[in-house]
């Protein structure tokens, strides 16, 4: 088991994110699903001066991009921006999509649910043809009711990676199965060999180890289902404006390089712009949590 971090959850530059995981252990980046941003021959030399490896990379399923739109060049659009996705994390190496078939911050749906169910087979299967012949692997992400009202359940995406293909998987975040599931450990176990993607951060979103999460359970279950891959790091703390903040300095107030767009989507998650000091932090108790389980 190795781990790795994404670097959507702070703005600064990707040599500032490689140079910090790299003093602190982590071995792995879930690069930010935006292939726009990046010159993928330079990124390839910054992970091979840290020592870093590439993952995969996550969607970010903002604005117009929805796999299951009533608009058919709607859909078109977003299969094309995860195919782009999925040319980067080929070019630098990597081997996972985690994938969110729906617009994030929407949860009215356009359609009947036969129609998007349809939809999103369709999109996902186009997607999956250039995974399979190109060595990467899908894992279809649920994500709590209050960011997407489509797939909020591992069961949910185990039905839709079973539509897509025999080799579509499941990626589980700790933080939305604490939300949704009756019992996460059952849910990683009917997910068994599906999953091929672990997202982890505390039930309140902070580093693993900062809320109440049972992480030694967590981790036996994991060994239970043979999984034995990469432990993706995703915390996204909530930022606490008032006098009872117990991380008085954990608001960037001028933060740089931040889009409008990027902000949004932090805001969005009851996040915002973080000081590298307080992010740094979150960096660091989350592998001092994870590292005893790695093996």
């Amino acid at each position: 088991m190795q781990i790795a971090i994404h670097n959507w959850m702070r703005a600064e530059t990707l040599e500032s994110t490689l140079k910090r995981i790299s003093s602190l252990g982590y071995t792995h980046l879930e690069i930010q699903g935006a292939p726009e941003m990046y010159d993928n021959q330079q990124v390839k030399e910054l992970l091979e001066k840290y020592g870093i490896q590439c993952w995969g990379s996550v969607t970010l399923m903002l604005e117009e991009r929805n796999l299951l739109a009533k608009d058919p060049d709607q859909r078109k659009r977003s299969i094309e921006y995860v195919l782009n996705l999925a040319q980067m994390v080929k070019d630098l190496g990597g081997k996972v999509i985690s994938l969110v078939p729906a617009t994030v911050g929407k949860i009215v749906p356009d359609a009947r649910p036969e129609e998007e169910w349809e939809w999103a087979v369709e999109g996902v299967k186009e997607i999956y043809a250039f995974t399979e012949a190109n060595g990467l692997t899908i894992g279809i992400e649920p994500i709590n009711r209050f960011e997407t009202y489509f797939i909020n359940r591992g069961d949910q995406a185990l039905a839709l990676a079973e539509a897509v293909g025999p080799n579509c998987g499941v990626c589980l975040d700790t933080f939305h199965m604490n939300i949704e599931e009756v019992d996460l450990f059952a849910t990683m176990k009917r997910i068994g060999s599906r999953l091929v993607n672990f997202h982890v951060a505390d039930n309140n979103r902070m580093a693993p180890g900062m809320g109440k999460l049972d992480w030694p359970r967590i981790m036996n279950t994991l060994a239970e289902i043979g999984y034995d891959k990469v432990l993706s790091v995703e915390f996204c703390p909530p930022i606490d404006r008032t006098p009872a903040n117990p991380y008085p300095n954990s608001i960037d107030e001028a933060p740089e390089g931040l889009s409008d767009e990027q902000l949004k989507f932090l805001q969005d998650h009851g996040s915002t712009a973080v000081t590298e000091e307080f992010y740094t932090m979150l960096t660091q108790k989350s592998i001092n949590q994870l590292k005893p389980f790695l093996k």
